[in-house]
């Protein structure tokens, strides 16, 4: 951890975000008891915001206090994995949706230049950067998306994922695969697809959960198990227009005719965003898809 310079106006965030990269980089190991006291002399600050960002990391699911020992760093469990990659395509692929409508040029350079750096730093750079240049582009899509709640939800659920993928993430996909992934992200939002820009979210994240489970499993010849017991609005979206278009088809309209009526559909969520329809699905029906397996 790097020594705090102090500034009393931003004292405690450097002192949480020290912490927290210990933390997630692996400085700050998992299982290990730290002390408030000694975090702070390592930082060269008082005990108070050291014990105010482990209270916040505590909230985090970061460390778990232990009476009059200090704080533990709480190891990521498979089951964790499972929970915040759930969140992440809750969260991402409605998000990306909505950045993809809005994006202006200056973020759409900034999303270029991550994608730049990610690839260049392929062959020469350490996990460690591979991981926070892979941070850099998701953030900037988040933030495009209006909601700074929603990229700092997101940020906190990659810090828990990093403190276990530090390692795991680039065996289990090559960094190749991730960057094409990534490519094939901002080829859309660049081309003002929403619908594509989400679909390819969607699929990095499915994929590289899969493949990080399996791995931390250690059944990585079967990884289409480890599928994500959650569904997400894009999925859902066309669950329902699967149901609209059998629905039309009983009442005997012809082929051109049932699409120009879902394309009609479309048209109108579009222009309230992604899946806006869907605020008129009824109770029963979302309760039965809420599991994907």
């Amino acid at each position: 951890m790097k020594e705090i310079s102090p500034n009393r106006d931003t004292l405690a965030g450097k002192v949480y975000e020290s912490i927290r990269d210990a933390i997630v980089l692996g400085d700050l190991a998992p299982g290990s008891l730290q002390s408030v006291q000694k975090l702070a002399s390592h930082l060269k600050v008082s005990r108070t915001p050291v014990r105010e960002a482990l209270l916040k990391l505590a909230d985090q699911g970061m460390v778990r206090f232990e009476r009059n020992r200090g704080a533990r760093v709480l190891e990521t469990t498979v089951h964790d994995l499972e929970q915040i990659f759930s969140l992440r395509l809750l969260l991402e692929v409605p998000a990306t949706y909505r950045a993809t409508q809005q994006i202006g040029t200056a973020e759409l350079r900034q999303l270029r230049s991550a994608l730049d750096a990610f690839r260049n730093k392929i062959h020469n750079a350490s996990t460690r950067e591979h991981l926070e240049l892979d941070a850099r582009f998701h953030r900037v899509i988040m933030r495009a998306s209006g909601n700074r709640r929603l990229a700092d939800c997101v940020d906190s659920l990659r810090d828990l994922q990093m403190m276990r993928g530090l390692t795991a993430a680039p065996r289990s996909r090559a960094l190749e695969e991730i960057c094409d992934d990534h490519q094939r992200i901002y080829d859309q939002i660049v081309k003002r697809d929403p619908i594509g820009a989400a679909t390819a979210m969607r699929e990095h994240l499915a994929v590289s959960s899969r493949l990080l489970i399996a791995q931390e499993t250690g059944e990585l010849k079967d990884t289409e198990k480890f599928e994500l017991g959650w569904i997400d609005l894009l999925t859902l979206q066309r669950i329902q227009l699967g149901e609209q278009s059998s629905n039309l088809k009983r009442t005997g309209l012809s082929s051109d005719q049932v699409h120009d009526k879902l394309k009609g559909a479309g048209e109108s969520d579009k222009e309230h965003g992604l899946g806006s329809s869907l605020t008129r699905s009824t109770p029963a029906r979302s309760r039965a898809v809420t599991k994907v397996k």
